[in-house]
């Protein structure tokens, strides 16, 4: 018998502006500075593209509006032996607002460079940092109605079934 993974989901946010994408820079739990993506763990009863707006506010103060999914990526497992499901989006916010991290675990949030997100490669939280990037930069974008959440089963049942009640009585008329 295998046994399950603990998977740890994680939202990302690939943000540009004017050619320099937004990182933070942060303490990891080594103590070592890193930078990462404005990015987070998913918390119970909230959708993905609620935990990527509240996790960009948190690290960075901004006012972030999901539009598109870069990707969705598994490492299995990351070099610290954990197991994460990573949402990334891309989106909009007001240029005119100021970074003004909340989260006190944040030292400082930047807009970098290609070349000054490079020069960090040994500093960055995770090799899916750049894997974003690069799918960004490809233009791998996906629309967000890939994405479904539920927070009640019940309900969810009840509407497949009379969705798909309706398509099957649509099948015999047809």
């Amino acid at each position: 018998m295998t046994s399950m993974l603990p998977v740890h989901v994680t939202v990302a946010a690939v943000i540009e502006k004017n050619g320099r994408y937004l990182m933070v820079e942060e303490k990891s739990e080594l103590g070592e500075t890193v930078y990462n993506q404005p990015a987070g763990h998913l918390e119970a009863d909230e959708s993905l593209t609620h935990a990527i707006v509240r996790e960009v506010r948190e690290e960075t103060g901004l006012d972030f509006e999901p539009t598109h999914l870069v990707g969705t990526y598994l490492l299995n497992p990351a070099a610290n032996g954990r197991h994460y499901l990573r949402f990334c989006f891309t989106g909009s916010f007001d240029p005119a607002q100021r970074l003004a991290p909340e989260d006190t675990d944040i030292i400082a949030a930047h807009w970098m460079s290609i070349e000054e997100i490079l020069a960090r490669q040994g500093q960055l939280r995770s090799g899916l940092t750049l894997k974003s990037l690069v799918a960004f930069r490809e233009g791998k974008t996906h629309p967000l109605t890939t994405l479904d959440f539920d927070n009640d089963e019940q309900r969810l049942q009840q509407y497949c079934a009379t969705q798909l009640a309706q398509h099957s009585a649509n099948d015999k008329v047809s």
